[in-house]
């Protein structure tokens, strides 16, 4: 198939039009979507290379402080988050197209800004994108190497561009791809202390309910803060849950997300109220011991475990997956990249294994993750993180919305979005930690 490559700029485009060629001529001059092969083995199987080369990579951090009134407590960690950031990377090409992509945040902006100038841009200025598997594919690792991430989104979104073809349809090998995907309500953030400015227990119940009201079909939420500090049992805890389910019904899925900071123990005991409740998954129970998980797998017929967020590579999450110590693999684009999570979803596949990206951070890493999810055959649910966050839906041209509990990706090529102008004059970098320690705690 012949493809009719694009202007460089837009002036030269918007010049070589005839003066009354209007919006017809326009449409006219765009690229013919390319046609896939069919029975590919990897994204790129089949796919033409174009000539193209890397002229430039850009890092924007971004930051906003939380007011007072939307700050949250973080577990059982005696902090506060007062603070949300954003780092994205922008990859320019000599073919006039810009890839754009996140990175995790937890990573540490700073370092991995300093490292995409000092290691990332003098080894990919000159390459060519499509060679994104062999660039950048594999090597994000946690730290300033956090920074491959963003990149390797980045050079998958000139990819789609220059072929003129959502991402998700060059991910989407031996599947259709699902362009309308499920997102669950992520949050539950409170506080077990009591007088506390901040959300409590009973507010967990409200804050269930509200999700469901506005169109969400699962809920996902924490033990709260303070849940050992203060004495909080197991025990305390449980009527919760069947408060809960009694006010959302019977069909509307709810997952507990432990963070790690239960014991083997308290976990147990909580086994078998989550099976009687029928809750949808348990989220990394307990610290990550592959042992600890298969025991407390067990006690578990119906609802799964999942983990994985934060794993940058298969090799990080291969044994928690061959050994069954999952059911479902968490991890995203800000950690892995895409390629990489490409792999690791394709890995859990073949094993039987869901895939629900971890995705608690921007929009751009929304977008990337819901491509990534679309593609999946072994697609669930994705992420949505419901803390305050105007960078979940403030970067982009067009916000991203999600209705009815599901967001409809842009049928547009790459990632589908255009980042704002002026984002790094509205949101310029905060020095300082995101959490701080709690001042209510003596």
């Amino acid at each position: 198939m012949r493809i009719i490559p694009m202007p460089k700029t837009r002036r030269a485009f918007l010049g070589s039009l005839p003066a009354l060629a209007g919006a017809a001529a326009l449409a006219a001059q765009q690229p013919t979507p390319v046609s896939l092969p069919k029975h590919r083995t990897s994204p790129l199987d089949g796919v033409v290379r174009e000539k193209i080369r890397i002229t430039g990579i850009k890092v924007t951090n971004l930051a906003y402080r939380l007011a007072p009134e939307e700050q949250w407590p973080d577990a059982d960690s005696n902090v506060v988050i007062v603070k949300t950031e954003s780092v994205i990377v922008e990859v320019a090409t000599d073919a006039g197209i810009t890839g754009i992509g996140g990175c995790s945040r937890y990573n540490g902006p700073e370092q991995m800004k300093q490292y995409i100038e000092t290691v990332i841009k003098p080894r990919l200025l000159g390459q060519n994108p499509f060679d994104v598997e062999s660039l950048s594919g594999g090597i994000a690792a946690h730290g300033a190497r956090g920074a491959w991430a963003g990149v390797d989104t980045a050079l998958w979104d000139i990819i789609g561009k220059a072929k003129n073809v959502p991402l998700y349809r060059l991910l989407a090998i031996d599947t259709e791809p699902q362009a309308r995907v499920r997102v669950y309500a992520s949050g539950g953030e409170f506080t077990w202390r009591k007088g506390s400015r901040f959300a409590g227990p009973e507010d967990l119940l409200k804050e269930a309910v509200r999700h469901k009201e506005n169109g969400y079909t699962a809920f996902k939420f924490r033990m709260g803060g303070g849940f050992g500090k203060f004495g909080i049992t197991v025990n305390d805890y449980l009527p919760y849950l069947r408060r809960m389910r009694a006010a959302v019904g019977p069909d509307f899925d709810l997952i507990q997300e432990a963070n790690t900071r239960w014991s083997v123990e308290q976990c147990l005991q909580i086994c078998p109220v989550l099976e009687e409740l029928n809750f949808l998954w348990f989220e990394e129970p307990t610290r990550k011991n592959i042992d600890d998980y298969l025991r407390i797998k067990q006690a578990l017929r119906k609802v799964k475990i999942s983990g994985g967020e934060g794993m940058a590579n298969r090799g990080e999450i291969m044994e928690w997956v061959d050994r069954g110590a999952y059911d479902i693999i968490q991890p995203g684009c800000d950690d892995a990249g895409i390629t990489e999570a490409w792999h690791m979803a394709r890995m859990a596949h073949t094993r039987g294994k869901l895939f629900c990206p971890h995705n608690w951070q921007d929009g751009l890493i929304t977008i990337a993750n819901a491509h990534l999810m679309a593609a999946a055959p072994n697609r669930f649910l994705l992420e949505s993180n419901m803390t305050p966050n105007p960078l979940k839906e403030g970067l982009f041209k067009e916000k991203l919305a999600v209705r009815d509990g599901h967001l409809q990706i842009p049928d547009r090529p790459g990632l589908g979005v255009e980042l704002r102008e002026g984002l790094a004059e509205q949101y310029p970098p905060l020095p300082g930690p995101w959490n701080i320690p709690d001042p209510e705690t003596p």
